[in-house]
């Protein structure tokens, strides 16, 4: 049997190792937000001849329009230019067409999209409150559904936790990815982050559900003995399921079309990271809460000393 909470300092360092570089990102860039949040157009184009984005970014200098040009590939080697700038209406576009043409060649335009500012904000406030919404309520369904234990609050405070977790390193990371590579935000972002979130408590709670089984059966061994013979048990059927759905993940990454790309990067970034935090951080960190590890780390930081005894809930 694997002592997983035994080392759960390790698994804590980890995760906080791998979260720091995300979210000074987010602080110092931000995220790079997509015409759904923004407002503005979008338009995709492939040209004969592959183009220095540079380039193109020029030649749209020239006519006036401030744009950002992002170089994708599909799954058939052909390059597909990204251009973002302001609202266009059907004529600025089709001139906006015919300038880059006299730098690029022939072009085939395969998408245009235009959304105004006053949508972009209200998609913006609508992915907030999905995501607020859904961690709140998720804290009250384990609340409830762990009534019969000890503190069940603690049961769904941790598995919010977890959530947390995922979903700030998935958005560090792409905070890190839209400088590095262009990567944007959109719509499609927002729906795979409430996917990952259900994943998340969804596996965590297959966890938790055999603690809440185990201390029953139990009664006289420590509450970290039971919550790591509670995870072991649980760990081939996390495994399992999680390498299951990124394996299919990992196929669409490079066999789908590049439409869902993105969509399908963030699944599998915030699933790898959803079963990692549901075995390794979700249940150490009820237990750490259980033995009073969390007080006496206060304790220290603000220099009142460290109780010897477990905190009272």
């Amino acid at each position: 049997m694997f002592n997983i909470i035994g080392r759960r300092k390790w698994y804590f360092l980890f995760s906080t190792l791998i979260i720091l570089p995300g979210t000074l990102a987010l602080l110092v860039w931000g995220l790079r937000l997509g015409i759904d949040f923004t407002g503005g157009s979008l338009l995709e184009l492939r040209t004969e001849r592959e183009v220095a984005p540079a380039d193109l970014r020029e030649a749209l200098a020239r006519q006036g329009y401030d744009a950002s040009v992002v170089t994708t590939t599909d799954t058939a080697g052909r390059v597909s230019y990204i251009v973002r700038t302001r609202g266009l209406d059907t004529t600025e576009k089709n001139q906006l067409v015919a300038s880059l043409g006299q730098t690029a060649g022939t072009l085939t335009e395969d998408r245009f999209e235009s959304v105004g500012p006053v949508v972009g904000r209200e998609t913006a406030r609508g992915a907030i409150l999905a995501v607020l919404g859904a961690s709140v309520m998720i804290l009250l369904y384990l609340w409830y559904a762990f009534r019969q234990v000890p503190k069940p609050w603690r049961y769904g405070a941790c598995a919010v936790f977890a959530l947390v977790h995922d979903a700030v390193l998935v958005l560090g990371l792409w905070a890190i990815f839209g400088q590095l590579f262009g990567l944007e935000v959109d719509a499609l972002f927002v729906s795979a982050i409430l996917t990952v979130v259900g994943f998340s408590v969804h596996d965590t709670i297959v966890v938790f559900d055999r603690v809440r089984e185990n201390v029953g059966r139990f009664p006289g061994e420590s509450f970290e003995r039971v919550v790591n013979f509670s995870i072991n048990q649980t760990l081939d059927r996390s495994l399992i399921t999680g390498l299951t759905a990124m394996f299919t993940l990992t196929a669409l990454l490079f066999l789908g079309g590049g439409t869902i790309r993105n969509f399908v990067l963030v699944l599998l970034v915030g699933m790898i990271s959803g079963t990692y935090s549901s075995i390794f951080n979700a249940s150490c960190l009820l237990v750490v809460w259980e033995n009073g590890e969390l007080g006496n780390l206060w304790r220290r930081l603000t220099g009142r000393g460290a109780s010897l005894q477990p905190a009272a809930a």
